[in-house]
């Protein structure tokens, strides 16, 4: 099976694309160019960790309603949040209302918050654990990487929680750390060429 699928302008993309209506727009436009956005990030790996036991279609469709949800997912705000907070999120019918994956967004809002004390932003400490390109192993052909492990491994050895291998693989590969377009797809090279001009957050 070809590894590619024909998208609405008849051009080759990454097969995963064609599963559902949204996914062209998401892979064309976000999925794998690098990210430095300590906001981005942020919202990325909580989402992924709703998505833990669901589809990424289901979190995709509701995107805009966590977002409004959880104030922009601006982990400073998330992290005052109290018990009343989270009793008014778990009414929200726009949202995965999951009390265990609630309280960990803001949990690991306030270990965000302790993050970006410590490494001066987000981006400068999720970007250690990239991929390089040179090392980078077939495309879309692996769930984990040791990059992954060892993210995961630290963050949760700084308190996060839903950050587990398979699911810091997912945020690394939306984010930008490993490029996992596969090579025939019309978005790889782009993704590589903005990884070139990427500049590293310090």
């Amino acid at each position: 099976m070809s590894a590619t699928i024909a998208g609405s302008d008849g051009r080759p993309r990454c097969r995963w694309c064609a599963a559902a209506p949204e996914f062209e727009a998401y892979h064309d436009k976000e999925w794998g160019f690098p990210v430095a956005n300590d906001i981005r990030l942020f919202e990325k790996i909580c989402l992924e960790g709703f998505q833990s036991g669901l589809s990424w279609r289901t979190i995709l469709t509701k995107r805009e309603n966590f977002r409004r949800a959880f104030d922009g997912f601006d982990f400073n705000r998330v992290a005052s949040y109290d018990e009343q907070r989270v009793i008014q999120l778990l009414q929200d019918e726009g949202i995965v209302r999951h009390r265990g994956k609630i309280e960990a967004v803001i949990h690991n809002a306030r270990c965000a918050v302790n993050l970006k004390n410590e490494f001066g932003s987000l981006a400068a400490y999720f970007w250690q654990y990239e991929t390089d390109p040179a090392n980078r192993p077939p495309a879309q052909t692996l769930s984990t990487s040791p990059e992954s492990v060892a993210l995961s491994k630290d963050l949760k050895r700084r308190g996060w929680k839903f950050v587990g291998p398979t699911t810091v693989f997912a945020f690394m590969q939306a984010m930008g750390l490993i490029n996992d377009h596969v090579p025939d797809c019309v978005i790889s090279e782009k993704v590589a060429r903005a990884r070139e001009r990427f500049r590293v957050p310090a």
